[in-house]
């Protein structure tokens, strides 16, 4: 990888241009489960949380309990209100992929839940088992 994965976070999203004198543009979550084939193997480098939307595989919410991770689920379709958390913004990676490009992201009162916990907790097998 061309960035350390060691208690980092990866926020499953692909932004728009930042307007003038913003750090970045709307960056709303999109759906984690199609990284799943992939994020077991991230958390077992070092990966300490993802976010984005939607519910989780049952292999990705077994890798996150084996290695103490966290799975935070932010608000689908509200990108504009995601982006005012930003405060900084720094391409780290694959810069040629334009909104799918790496990002580095300061963010700073994001509003979040916990999708998933450290423990196997799983909001979505809970609601759907209600």
């Amino acid at each position: 990888m061309p960035y350390p994965l060691r208690d980092a976070v990866i926020y499953y999203s692909g932004s728009t241009p930042a307007p003038e004198g913003l750090p970045i543009g709307a960056c709303g979550p999109t759906t984690s489960g199609r990284m799943d084939p992939y994020t077991p193997r991230l958390h077992d480098l070092g990966l300490c949380a993802t976010i984005g939307k939607g519910r989780r595989s049952p292999e990705v919410v077994e890798a996150i309990r084996r290695n103490g991770a966290v799975y935070l689920c932010a608000v689908g379709g509200a990108g504009a209100l995601a982006a005012r958390s930003v405060v900084s913004c720094e391409v780290i990676a694959f810069e040629d992929l334009g909104c799918e490009a790496v990002k580095r992201l300061e963010i700073r009162d994001f509003p979040l839940i916990v999708g998933v916990d450290c423990h196997g907790g799983n909001l979505f097998a809970e609601a759907k088992n209600r």
